[in-house]
């Protein structure tokens, strides 16, 4: 895509995730990391945004140092979403789009219940793998303990937790921010969009159900990983 089509897809995806209720008031962004080829850097929303109603020319640009070339201040969150695509990139070269939401279910869970972890990682995690589309669609959801809004440490951690997945193979798509909301990260914006839509819903499963649902058997996951190639 051209930076005008980028642009223009930011403000549909911010659009849809506003209308559909993932985002509310000022909450949320969304990034774009633009090719080296046509001088890299990155596009996210300004700083306070209402994601519904974003003006494509206000979009903020930035050089690949995080410095300002044009449009409104930049979102706070630019470092942390900076240090997503350096650690993706090391399993997944084409990570391009970052979405962050306050996405109702995934923050309640954070709320309420304690953390998870699995037999991959000691590391906690926001759900354990309930449905198989969760576990082909999203994978593991590393939880990331609270941190005020914008905290520097959190890019940090964060990188930090992607390292530890991939050194044991795993390509992380998404970590959550206890009790402010997912970053979602792939190679598009639409595609990062399915997963914090399978994110949310597996969360809204998990949150309905009582008892709690059993995760996945090992064979189960197995499996999915062999006809699917699942990344679990």
């Amino acid at each position: 895509m051209t930076e005008s089509q980028l642009r223009d897809d930011i403000c549909r995806v911010g659009k849809s995730l506003f209308d559909r209720g993932y985002v509310h008031a000022t909450a949320g962004n969304i990034s774009v990391r633009l090719d080296e080829a046509d001088g890299g850097g990155f596009l996210i929303t300004p700083t306070d945004a209402c994601l519904g109603f974003l003006d494509p020319a206000r979009i903020a640009k930035l050089d690949g140092n995080l410095q300002h070339i044009s449009g409104d201040k930049a979102s706070k969150t630019i470092a942390l979403h900076a240090a997503i695509y350096k650690a993706a990139h090391a399993y997944a070269a084409k990570t391009s789009a970052v979405i962050h939401t306050h996405s109702t279910a995934c923050v309640a869970l954070t709320l309420t219940a304690p953390a998870k972890s699995s037999n991959a990682s000691p590391l906690p995690e926001l759900l354990p793998p309930i449905t198989p589309y969760f576990v082909m669609k999203v994978g593991h959801v590393p939880l990331v303990p609270y941190h005020r809004p914008g905290d520097a440490a959190v890019a940090v951690r964060v990188a930090a937790m992607l390292a530890h997945y991939a050194k044991r193979g795993i390509a992380v798509r998404a970590v959550m921010l206890a009790k402010l909301g997912p970053n979602v990260w792939h190679d598009s914006l639409a595609e990062a969009m399915a997963v914090l839509e399978e994110l949310e819903e597996t969360a809204k499963l998990y949150q309905m159900t009582s008892p709690k649902p059993s995760s996945l058997s090992d064979e189960d996951i197995a499996d999915l990983r062999k006809t699917f190639n699942a990344n679990w």
